[in-house]
């Protein structure tokens, strides 16, 4: 194996490992949400630093593989799809940072008929999912993986579409519930977009492994 093949690898494997981070990230985040768990979100506060310094770390390697080794074909393809793929994983821990920081603002657990009817947990664990295919199609370059995500971000669509009207019909009967409403329709939007980002990751993988731009195509 070259120096430049093994330098490749070990960044290969350091982008995997930051998706790991960021699930375990919004995996706590919906922890600490569900359960108004302030402990909880003051270590996702700390630990979206390190994702940072993890992002900006990859990053330099990815530099110095530019300046020393000039890197061509799929080689070159691999260190810009990563270039991409870190700053949305970064992207995914300020959505779960966020969604953290609405604990501070909340004076209740949420109402348990709200949930069900908006379908916050399955939309949260849908994006886990994401991110767990994520991790194995990334580190076994599983094209066959990435695709089903596509999917997946649609699933997402259809909840946070019917989010609104699902809030106003239960705001009729219970209009206390205003506060917890919007704090659940923002985490939806964030969730949603979270599930954009991981097809984006996606998207850079194909790139990366057959060469085709598959958002452009797509748009097409």
């Amino acid at each position: 194996m070259t120096q430049l093949e093994t330098t490749l690898k070990a960044l290969k494997s350091s982008t995997v490992e930051m998706i790991t981070m960021a699930k375990i990230q919004l995996q706590k985040s919906k922890e600490a949400f569900l359960n108004k768990d302030q402990d909880l979100a003051d270590e996702i506060f700390i630990s979206e630093k390190h994702l940072n310094n993890f992002e900006l770390r990859i990053d330099r390697d990815c530099e110095n593989i530019f300046a020393l080794h000039n890197p061509v074909a799929s080689d070159l393809r691999l260190v810009i799809a990563i270039l991409k793929v870190i700053s949305d994983i970064e992207r995914i821990g300020d959505h779960a940072e966020g969604i953290a920081s609405y604990i501070i603002e909340l004076d209740k657990k949420f109402e348990k008929d709200l949930f069900e009817q908006l379908r916050f947990t399955k939309m949260y664990d849908i994006a886990l999912q994401m991110l767990e295919m994520l991790e194995d199609a990334f580190d076994r370059e599983d094209l066959g993986l990435a695709r089903k995500i596509f999917k997946l971000d649609k699933s997402l669509n259809e909840i946070k579409l019917a989010a609104p009207d699902v809030i106003t019909d239960y705001l009729r009967n219970d209009s206390e519930a205003t506060k917890q409403a919007l704090f659940l329709f923002s985490t939806i939007r964030k969730l949603e977009r979270v599930g954009d980002l991981c097809k984006n990751i996606a998207e850079q993988l194909i790139f990366y492994a057959e060469a085709k731009v598959v958002k452009h195509r797509s748009e097409k």
